[in-house]
């Protein structure tokens, strides 16, 4: 288990300043979740951290470091919002496409036995084993996001990062995808990025609010019990309140 951390991190835009030296540790094994209102840097701070920031007028400072010395670098998987399915790809397809790029030349054409085999493995975890040769025009949105998890298992990498990957989802299903993804991704390391504090207050070990201009980050809640927590515990309830008070009381501030 790896712990990320994040120190003096700063991005700007020119002359807009998204944050300036904000500290994060990502605590190896464990969720981290990140709230706060539209606009105010929380998936620039999700690629800030995988190292997706560069071009013209954009200015990046701050580190982004391992526990155990190495680079970040080939050590993430993505999760985001869209599933972004390739619709010409089956779904087997779509989740072995890392492996194909990745894979030389003369072999890019066919998974190797073992790749299918262990693609295969991980869709019947999502139950999804007997769509593996559909295309994804045929799946409804719930299975599409599954074969997206799939896709963030396949990749193996200890870091995970998702933006907003069940907000797109009617309740019950994303209940459902929430309890799967904390139960597949045990012993990773995960930031996950949401508009809903009580599916932040579900998953997450810490949960941080992100606000400002220049975002700034508040203290972590750390709520009680292990994840995906009860719906029916009223302590969940009760900070549910308490971070969409603070959620309204910040889009208030921000109107003009």
């Amino acid at each position: 288990m790896l712990d990320v951390i994040i120190r003096h991190a700063g991005l700007a835009y020119g002359m807009h300043t998204l944050f300036s030296n904000l500290d994060l540790t990502l605590k190896g094994g464990q969720w981290t979740c990140l709230l706060g209102g539209s606009g105010v840097g929380k998936t620039s701070l999700l690629r800030f951290i995988a190292g997706l920031h560069s071009g013209k007028g954009i200015h990046r400072e701050g580190s982004v470091t391992c526990q155990d010395g190495q680079p970040l670098k080939g050590r993430i998987a993505w999760m985001a919002q869209q599933d972004t399915l390739l619709p010409w790809l089956s779904v087997l397809n779509n989740i072995t496409l890392g492996d194909k790029l990745r894979a030389p030349f003369f072999r890019q054409k066919k998974s190797a036995p073992e790749v299918k085999e262990r693609a295969l493995d991980i869709l019947q975890k999502v139950g999804l084993e007997k769509k593996a040769d559909v295309l994804p025009h045929c799946l409804s949105g719930g299975q599409r996001q599954r074969v997206a998890l799939a896709r963030t298992l396949m990749e193996n990498r200890p870091v995970v990062l998702m933006d907003e990957p069940f907000g797109s989802l009617d309740a019950v299903t994303r209940l459902n995808l929430q309890d799967l993804a904390c139960e597949l991704l045990a012993n990773k390391t995960v930031l996950l990025i949401t508009h809903d504090p009580l599916e932040a207050l579900r998953l997450g070990h810490q949960v941080y609010h992100l606000r400002g201009h220049p975002a700034t980050l508040t203290d972590a809640i750390e709520p009680e019990g292990p994840p995906p927590r009860s719906l029916e515990d009223s302590r969940l309830l009760l900070l549910q309140g308490r971070l969409l008070d603070r959620l309204r009381h910040e889009e208030l501030e921000g109107s003009p």
